[in-house]
């Protein structure tokens, strides 16, 4: 297998990996039953140790080949893109349904693909173009259920955490650095930040071992395969596996807390997941098909 293919094949596995784990995050932040500011606190944290510990393990073991924690200004950026969005995804858990988060979040395709256009040149196609608008029109579905619901506020925080981590894998698609380390480092802000929040208002979480597991082992390993994809692949393919936590986040809290999704929501996020799904297929097949183009053209 060439390298560039097996380079885009380690990509798609990273990412999946990733988003896979992903899909356990909201329901291991219901489980711990706290305040916001406390789980803020206890999941970054974890997080941010977890990282260090095995940063320092991996430099142990490997020497000068480990990961850089922060790579220059574009590490900085990126790790200032990563922690808002941190504390922007705490505060959508906090303040809008489960489905309606997760299927905002997912926008974040979209983003990528537009910031890809501005700042990397490459221009999308007109079923992407067409994707953004199914896209638009299922997000003000859901946006016009939670009008006058209280929920619109939540609603325009899973939207910014999703415009900021797009902006985080354009960045890194741009660099082409190891950017694995820097989205866990990056917590260290929002976790200052809450224990500030934490020592005015008070601590308050009633099963810490769910967040605790879910800052020190669900996340370190989804955002580093995440934020390390890519490297390897584009970055409206890394930004489709975050549709795993479109698809099954909502599925595991219907199980556990049995919190079902309004009719619009419903609707909305089936808009959605469609369109990215007939998106994303369509997109891989085209990016082979350039492969195998490149591939015919070649010299003996």
């Amino acid at each position: 297998m060439a390298q560039p293919e097996t380079d885009h094949a380690k990509g798609l596995l990273l990412t999946a990996v990733g988003g896979m784990a992903l899909t356990f995050d909201i329901p291991l932040i219901k489980l711990a039953a706290g305040d916001s500011w406390s789980i803020l606190m206890i999941r970054s944290g974890a997080t941010f140790l977890a990282a260090l510990l095995v940063w320092s393990i991996w430099r142990a073991l490997s020497g000068k080949s480990v990961p850089p924690l922060i790579p220059g200004k574009a590490g900085l950026a990126v790790a200032a893109l990563y922690a808002v969005s941190a504390a922007t995804f705490i505060t959508a858990v906090y303040t809008t349904s489960t489905a309606n988060l997760v299927f905002i979040l997912a926008f974040n395709t979209m983003f990528a693909a537009l910031l890809s256009w501005l700042f990397l040149g490459e221009r999308p196609k007109p079923a992407t173009f067409l994707t953004m608008l199914a896209m638009i029109a299922g997000v003000a579905i859901i946006v016009s259920d939670s009008i006058g619901s209280g929920n619109l506020f939540g609603d325009l925080m899973a939207a910014c955490s999703a415009f900021l981590i797009a902006s985080a894998i354009t960045i890194t698609r741009a660099t082409g650095r190891d950017m694995g380390f820097t989205a866990l480092v990056a917590v260290l802000l929002p976790c200052l930040l809450a224990a500030v929040m934490v020592g005015r208002q008070g601590f308050h979480v009633e099963a810490p071992g769910w967040i605790v597991f879910n800052g020190a082992v669900v996340m370190p390993l989804a955002f580093f395969c995440l934020a390390t994809g890519p490297k390897y692949i584009s970055g409206p393919e890394v930004a489709m596996f975050y549709l795993l936590e479109t698809v099954l986040a909502p599925v595991w809290v219907w199980l556990i807390f049995a919190e079902q999704p309004t009719p619009r929501s419903l609707l909305g996020g089936s808009i959605l997941i469609v369109a990215l799904v007939a998106h994303s297929v369509w997109q891989i097949r085209a990016g082979r098909r350039r492969r195998a183009a490149r591939a015919l053209r070649r010299p003996a």
